[in-house]
């Protein structure tokens, strides 16, 4: 049919759930291995809803085998009585039509994560099957699906006492094409969230699918306190208790856990409902203005402390946000999220609230505790000293520069294509051997090169002034181009690929690890969107004759490409490559940089809270944790010796 004969019976109507599966990912992000898990979110939010209510303590989430997945809890238990006007069980509702739930009545749900009622009715819609398990008034009931449709009538199994409800489904594999296998340490994670989150419940998870099934109980009394700690762990902590806020105004129950560490970078995780609010909102708002208001407040009075600032100057948020760890967990009756992420809060009435609770709280915990306050003043204060020394050093730096920030190091070789950063890649090379070495190979008008000499600085133990007076790290800075810390703008970023390029042994390991933490602490926008990239030049090249080089980047494939030789393979001449200055440009373009045949490794941080703790540990000043982590995981390592 052409386009001209557009008329009404091109128009479509998709009833039921086929919406959701035609376009699976306006309902839950993607059909990879995110969305994948996201039906046991979503599975799992309506347990957590019963728990928030008062009505479930004990939810057990279960990986089966042949990927199947069950979440069970002692809830109420879905009703199974007909609804009154769409004259079907109410079980059946839940699970096969949008916006079906209880919790647009607020007389079921005072507050819930599941607000549009697309929850479980979409991992019914995605799922290849899915059987429901119910118990409640002295029956247990069930009913079986198949890609959302019924397949079976609501019926009565048996009798039980007990009550909740049984969630088990199998993932549709001509949805998730890419895997339908779960990842037990991406969902332990976010189970492990919301066990700190809400205090009186115990979420077990189970790995049914291992010869010997493994189960781990995530029950955390100590609730958002444990979750702070637990952070912080190997760091150094005012006030060793986190300072704990628990307030109930106008129905908005505001919880906030928090304290200061030793190191220099803010994290502060925010919750509403149980969701994690990446993007901050009016709650995150509402604290900080209170905290600076605070701090501010005790400053005026301390006229030993006051005098060591400028008259105009006062304490901003990023001054006192240095070290800080906080969790805020709001529970909101009618949350009103901006976007259909969820990931940010945008009710104003929460503003006003947090913040004044947070003023009102402080003020109290401080008068009470000075010793307390007195560190966290100081430490503020010595973020402000940096702060204004930084500036000055900036604008010294502008001053010399025709460039805004930083002129462009004379050791970075740039691309000729500087107008369109999707296009462009910068390698950040160990060595100037390296680097000539790439120079020669690279495709010019896409590919810069800037070669590092020597140890750079680790970041993690020093102060952000330190940094921009760093000569190993000036020039990553400079080329660049988008600033950093707090004045990083990833929108002027000239390359939207960054290609650590280190030799495979121990310094290079150790140079990409000093980078990584560098672009954590300073710059982490760009691992969040998958700027970041390690190189993997091969390790062996395995040469018969005059026939062409296999390049090989591990034992295994040195060892399967000998036997690709058969006979001969006692004539092949291996070659162990040590650096990468062993390569000429030819080499490196063929095995490392060429786009039509390099292999590289982009870097992620699934879980931020959890990449944070491993950088404390392994690059903090802390020895014992340090030392703990590497005999717990030594047998892991992989030794170049």
């Amino acid at each position: 049919m052409s386009a001209d004969n557009y008329g009404a019976s091109n128009i479509q109507v998709l009833k039921g759930l086929e919406a959701v599966r035609k376009r699976p990912g306006m309902y839950i992000g993607s059909t990879g291995p995110r969305g994948l898990h996201h039906l046991v979110y979503e599975t799992v939010d309506n347990s957590i809803d019963e728990a928030m209510a008062g009505f479930c303590d004990n939810i057990v989430v279960a990986l089966e085998k042949d990927d199947v997945c069950r979440v069970e809890d002692n809830g109420r238990g879905i009703p199974v009585d007909i609804h009154p006007t769409e004259k079907i069980s109410a079980l059946e509702l839940v699970l096969t039509r949008l916006h079906a739930g209880g919790k647009f009545d607020k007389g079921s749900y005072k507050v819930s994560g599941g607000l549009h009622g697309v929850g479980v009715s979409c991992v019914n819609a995605l799922s290849d099957w899915m059987e429901a398990t119910v118990k409640r008034d002295g029956h247990i009931y069930h009913q079986k699906y198949e890609r959302g449709i019924p397949k079976t009538k609501v019926e009565v199994i048996g009798d039980s006492d007990e009550h909740g409800t049984t969630i088990r489904w199998k993932a549709d594999k001509t949805i998730f094409t890419e895997t339908t296998t779960y990842d037990y340490d991406v969902l332990k994670e976010r189970l492990r969230e919301l066990a700190f989150l809400n205090s009186g419940i115990k979420i077990t998870f189970r790995d049914e699918r291992l010869e010997t099934p493994k189960e781990e109980v995530l029950q955390f009394l100590g609730g958002i306190n444990e979750f702070v700690k637990s952070i912080d762990i190997g760091k150094t902590v005012v006030p060793l208790e986190p300072i704990y806020i628990n307030e109930n105004k106008d129905d908005v129950i505001t919880e906030i856990s928090m304290h200061y560490n030793s190191s220099y970078s803010e994290n502060v995780q925010s919750y509403v409902n149980d969701i994690h609010t990446r993007d901050g909102g009016t709650h995150l708002e509402g604290f900080k203005n209170g905290l600076r208001f605070v701090l501010n407040k005790f400053l005026d009075s301390n006229e030993k402390l006051k005098k060591q600032l400028d008259k105009d100057e006062k304490l901003t948020y990023e001054d006192i946000s240095s070290g800080l760890t906080a969790i805020i967990s709001m529970k909101v009756p009618e949350p009103e999220f901006e976007g259909q992420t969820k990931e940010k809060l945008g009710n104003t009435e929460v503003r006003t609230i947090v913040d004044q609770i947070v003023k009102e709280k402080l003020t109290i915990y401080f008068e009470q505790n000075p010793a307390d306050l007195e560190a966290i003043l100081k430490k503020g204060l010595d973020e402000a000293k940096a702060r204004i020394a930084a500036r000055k050093a900036k604008d010294n730096m502008r001053k010399k520069s025709s460039l805004d920030g930083f002129g462009l190091p004379e050791k970075l070789s740039d691309c000729s294509e500087k107008h369109d950063p999707e296009h462009c890649e910068v390698y950040i090379v160990e060595g100037d051997s390296a680097g000539g070495s790439a120079k020669k190979g690279r495709d010019p008008k896409h590919q810069a090169i800037l070669p590092l000499w020597g140890k750079m600085l680790n970041v993690e133990k020093v102060r952000p002034e330190k940094v921009i007076d760093n000569d190993k790290l000036q020039p990553v800075i400079a080329s660049l181009g988008a600033g950093f810390g707090k004045d990083f703008n990833i929108n002027k970023l000239r390359y939207h690929k960054i290609i650590i390029m280190a030799d495979a042994d121990v310094d290079g390991s150790h140079i990409r690890t000093l980078l990584l933490t560098f672009f954590f602490r300073y710059m982490p926008e760009l691992i969040e969107k998958g700027y970041v990239y390690l190189a993997m030049p091969p390790l062996f090249k395995v040469k018969l004759g005059k026939k062409e080089p296999v390049y090989c980047y591990s034992d295994a494939e040195r060892d399967a490409a000998l036997e690709a030789l058969g006979d001969q393979r006692d004539k092949a001449e291996v070659q162990r490559y040590k650096g990468l200055g062993e390569m000429d440009g030819d080499q490196l373009w063929e095995t490392t940089m060429d786009p039509s045949r390099r292999k590289m490794r982009v870097v992620t941080i699934p879980d931020a809270i959890a990449a944070d703790k491993i950088f404390s540990v392994c690059m903090g000043e802390e020895v014992e944790p340090r030392r703990q982590f590497i005999e717990s995981n030594s047998s892991y390592a992989n030794l170049d010796i």
